[in-house]
């Protein structure tokens, strides 16, 4: 049982207190107990409870205290009591108040007529406010501001009643005489807002009168007057022109709420390029000047915003953006330079690119406790700007070497991928990156970075010089062979003598008797396996750990076999270079040596687990090559990885450049459309801004920015029938999702030949989804229809129920009749869309969500690719895998898909699948997101949709 209150409280109905000690203390003389019985009442009545004992009681007792407690608790008691029987009139008991309120409102205290005003705004029953009314205009011309300004709210609230026209007929034209005489701002906002919902025209023409006194007008009026100004422009644009002038005279205003309504509404009025560009400052200096988080990433969306529909402008104001970096908070850094990274230009390149150095360069000065993170974000900037201008890249590339070695490893990861695709793409700077890699390798700590670095070496060290200094610093970082050493002496190992180094480890042996199978004794030796530790390493002069050593002790055998496969490739190199045969077999010989220690270590009982299947096989194949090299394995070792590569490159390329044109507006203008002449038309009178915002009217209404897409088919397809076509109520609901929103559009038809008085629409949700406000009561005639409007609130991506019943009464029946709707499940792909991100972000975001949804594939459909966007269109995901990785006729298919919901989720998508001998698929779809609700409402689309019904 729910009531309207302005008083939102937790009560606990546990022991509620009786009605006959709440009347006793009310009776009382003691000001603090009726207090207590009186909030006690309040309570008890929001919480369903009728308590009519105790309203005489209240009439006599408490009405006439003078407390402003009292007072205050007694209008919230009103505001909640039936005032109406079953049959909507008037309670008798109600005159008594009526006549307490009248003496409130000439109440000598200007608090106690204040509220009693206030509670004014919350009734609804024309006959407790009519005699009211003359009171109420009468404190329009009370000398106090604070009764001014409620008087106002009040006359504002009873002339928008149904019966408020004949309540208060001349009520525009005594709050137009008090706007025009008030000093108080808030009271004149007051005034200003009742006429603009109640008497437009006159709130328009107080406006344009005093269009060059509204920048000297209180920060309240102006906001209302913007709020005008959008409200006017929306039901007719031709007239904006002059409410523009206004618009931008408020933009010097001194309070920022106000300079960034009026940015929007500039915005949402015009597209000139002068407008524009003056919202686009207007939001720069907010960026600057406010030291709100949340201001400040409310901003860059409105400037994101921009970017998208006006990018020549926001062109001009990046590096104003690009001061927003000195936040330290990331989510705003990010965004910075999502938006950045969107208007780089070849006139500001090198600008923007300046401005990130800077920032790297910061990075490394520690203070900050994410710097390693958001080096990540520059390196993946600058990454961005080298690809779509190669020319920035010589400026940076040897900068951000020197954070091969970053602590932070995805940091590091990012740098060595730029790197690897920066030497490929620029083959001036091969020489020198080669050489900056070969100094700065021994930094390296991180095995995925090691891994690619090396492959670098192995692929770009082309002359003599470069291929011998690569295979020294291999050498060097990978230590003294052997890795470990064994012993069947009581003498200690190489690594325990005084030359070995100092953290080596001892190699200990024992012996002890054993019976042989004659039944005689003999003596055993135990040999011991013990690794040497990496030895120190002195690169000039500076001294470090020997890095491969030490990753590859530590079990790492995919490092070992990606150090093989390098050292092969320079050895095979180093023999088309090398005139001297001695020398290229002596790095022949030394390279074969080192890939058998690996292989050795691989197979002692030092380390915990032994050397995989994978890295064995693709070490031994190492040296096999190394012993007997034909022409073709050679050409296909020195050349064919290097064109897989840059075949990857320009496929990831080419994507790119398809997605950005996918993402280009197509708008087709109709043949019949109106055609408008500029140069044909009249000018008088028109502003330098007005001229431009009629051609970019033009521009636009020629390419058919203006047409909506107005999809018949897609709209029948949102329409959900409530009721049978046999209910005496037919109903049918129109669903329209707008992000956080839920709109329904419900349309009930009366189908009998009686009229339906209280027809109400009763809705109830399940899940995240939230109802705002409780459609009202309506009569609807015979055969007579009635369009009703609900919205709905969401709050996260998970599959949401909404049911509920149309319930109304007829004349004949005196039980109200229920009629059950059908139940309305939304969709969770309303609200997630198609989305990229790098192959490394996905798999560290797949490592990193820990709810996942396993569908196993159950399907009629027979090919692996046809399954595949069969999944794709259903789930409304983007497909990360490449084309080319899905070419081919093998059995087997996996693909990554990605999707983001508005909400900002992350919902990542594995697809696997085996084809069997009998053309069946089978395999399974695995779903990771950070929140449960978005993977399990995924799975369930997909258990429905795979089979490939609609």
């Amino acid at each position: 049982m729910e009531k309207s209150c302005t008083l939102v409280i937790h009560f606990d109905k546990g022991s509620p207190a009786m009605a006959n000690e709440i009347k006793e203390a009310l009776e009382g003389n003691d000001v603090e107990s009726k207090i207590d019985a009186l909030k006690k009442a309040i309570m008890l009545l929001l919480n369903g409870e009728t308590l009519p004992q105790i309203f005489i009681t209240i009439v006599r007792y408490v009405l006439p205290s003078e407390d402003h407690t009292i007072q205050k608790l007694l209008l919230l008691y009103l505001e909640i009591i039936d005032k109406t029987d079953s049959r909507g009139r008037v309670l008798p008991e109600m005159i008594l108040i009526c006549q307490n309120l009248r003496n409130s409102l000439q109440h000598p205290n200007e608090y106690i007529r204040g509220v009693t005003l206030r509670f004014l705004c919350r009734l609804s029953e024309p006959e407790i406010i009519e005699p009211l009314v003359p009171s109420v205009l009468a404190n329009l011309e009370h000398r106090h501001p604070f009764i001014r300004r409620h008087a106002l709210l009040a006359v504002s609230a009873i002339y928008r009643l149904p019966q408020g026209e004949q309540l208060l007929p001349d009520a525009p034209d005594l709050v137009e005489k008090a706007l025009a005489s008030e000093q108080d701002p808030s009271a004149r906002r007051n005034a200003f807002l009742m006429l603009c919902n109640c008497a437009q025209e006159r709130a328009v023409a107080h406006l344009l009168t005093n269009a060059d006194r509204v920048p000297d007008w209180g920060d309240l009026l102006q906001m209302a007057a913007l709020d005008l100004i959008r409200k006017v422009c929306r039901s007719n644009r031709a007239d904006k022109g002059k409410y523009i002038k206004i618009i931008i005279s408020l933009l010097g205003s001194p309070n920022t709420a106000v300079v960034y309504e009026c940015a929007s509404t500039l915005v949402s009025l015009s597209s000139a390029p002068t407008a524009i560009r003056a919202a686009a400052n207007t939001y720069c200096q907010l960026l600057a000047s406010q030291s709100d988080n949340n201001v400040k990433l409310i901003v860059l969306d409105r400037l994101n915003e921009l970017r998208s529909s006006h990018r020549e402008v926001m062109v001009e104001v990046v590096m104003d953006v690009l001061r927003a970096l000195s936040s330290p908070n990331l989510d705003i850094r990010r965004k910075v330079l999502d938006i950045v990274l969107e208007l780089i230009t070849p006139r500001n390149i090198d600008e923007v690119v300046l401005v990130l150095k800077k920032e790297v360069v910061k990075t490394q000065s520690g203070e900050l406790e994410k710097n390693g993170e958001y080096r990540q974000m520059l390196v993946q900037a600058i990454h961005s700007c080298a690809i779509k201008f190669p020319e920035v890249a010589a400026s940076v590339v040897h900068l951000l070497m020197d954070f091969l070695g970053d602590s932070n490893v995805a940091s590091a990861i990012d740098v060595v991928l730029f790197v690897r695709e920066i030497i490929e793409t620029n083959p001036k700077l091969r020489v020198s990156m080669i050489q900056r890699l070969i100094d700065t390798f021994y930094q390296i700590r991180a095995s995925r970075v090691c891994s690619c670095a090396l492959w670098i070496l192995g692929e770009y060290s082309l002359s003599l010089s470069e291929v011998e200094s690569a295979i020294a610093t291999i050498k060097q970082c990978l230590g003294d062979l052997p890795f470990y050493t064994t012993s069947e002496d009581g003498d200690s190992a190489d690594a325990s003598k005084p030359s070995a180094p100092v953290n080596s480890s001892v190699t200990v042996s024992s012996r002890r008797p054993v019976i042989l199978a004659d039944g005689t004794y003999a003596t055993q030796s135990a040999a011991s396996e013990t690794a040497i530790a990496a030895p120190t390493v002195v690169p000039g002069s500076l001294a470090v750990t020997a890095n491969l050593r030490s990753l590859i002790l530590s079990g790492d055998f995919f490092l070992g076999a990606v150090v093989a496969c390098t050292l092969t490739k320079l050895v095979l190199r180093l023999e088309e270079v090398q005139p001297s045969k001695f020398e290229a077999n002596k790095a022949c010989t030394e390279a074969l040596l080192i890939m058998v220690s690996i292989l050795q270590l691989g197979q002692s009982s030092y380390l915990p687990h032994p050397i995989d299947n994978d890295s064995y096989d693709r070490i031994s194949l190492c040296i096999k090559l190394l012993c007997n090299t034909g022409d073709e394995v050679r050409k296909i070792w020195l050349q064919s990885c290097r064109q897989s590569f840059a075949k990857m490159l320009a496929e990831k390329l080419f994507r790119e450049t398809e997605e950005i044109k996918a993402k280009a507006q197509i708008s087709h203008a109709q043949p019949d459309d109106l055609i408008d002449f500029y140069h044909l038309k009249s000018r008088k009178g028109m502003s330098q801004l007005e001229l431009e915002d009629e051609v970019q009217d033009d521009l636009k209404r020629a390419t058919g920015e203006f047409t909506k897409d107005t999809d018949d088919a897609n709209k029948l397809n949102r329409i959900l029938q409530l009721t049978g076509f046999s209910d005496p109520v037919y109903a049918e609901a129109y669903v329209t999702v707008h992000h956080y929103d839920i709109v329904l559009d419900v349309t009930v038809i009366n189908r009998t030949k009686e009229t339906l008085q209280n027809l109400c629409l009763e809705l109830a949700t399940m899940g995240d989804l939230k109802l705002v406000d409780r459609p009202q009561n309506y009569t609807l005639a015979p055969e007579s229809s009635k369009q009703i409007r609900a919205n709905i609130k969401v709050s996260s991506t998970e599959t949401g129920v909404i049911f509920g019943n149309i319930v109304y009464e007829t004349s004949n029946v005196l039980e109200r009749t229920v009629v059950v709707l059908n139940d309305i499940h939304i969709d969770i792909m309303d609200y997630i869309s198609p989305a990229t991100c790098a192959d490394v972000t996905f798999r560290n975001m797949w490592a990193e969500f820990e709810w996942e949804n396993k569908v196993a594939v159950n399907t009629v459909i027979q090919d692996e690719k046809e399954f595949l966007d069969h999944i794709i269109k259903s789930t409304n995901m983007k497909c990360l895998t490449p084309p080319s990785a899905l070419d081919g006729e093998c059995g087997f298919l996996a693909a990554n898909l990605y999707a983001k919901s508005v909400f900002g989720e992350d919902a990542l998508v594995n697809v696997s699948i085996e084809k069997q001998a009998d053309g069946k698929l089978s395999g399974y779809i695995r779903i990771r997101s950070k929140t449960q609700g978005i993977a399990l409402s995924l799975g369930d689309k997909i258990t429905l949709k795979q089979k490939g019904g609609s």
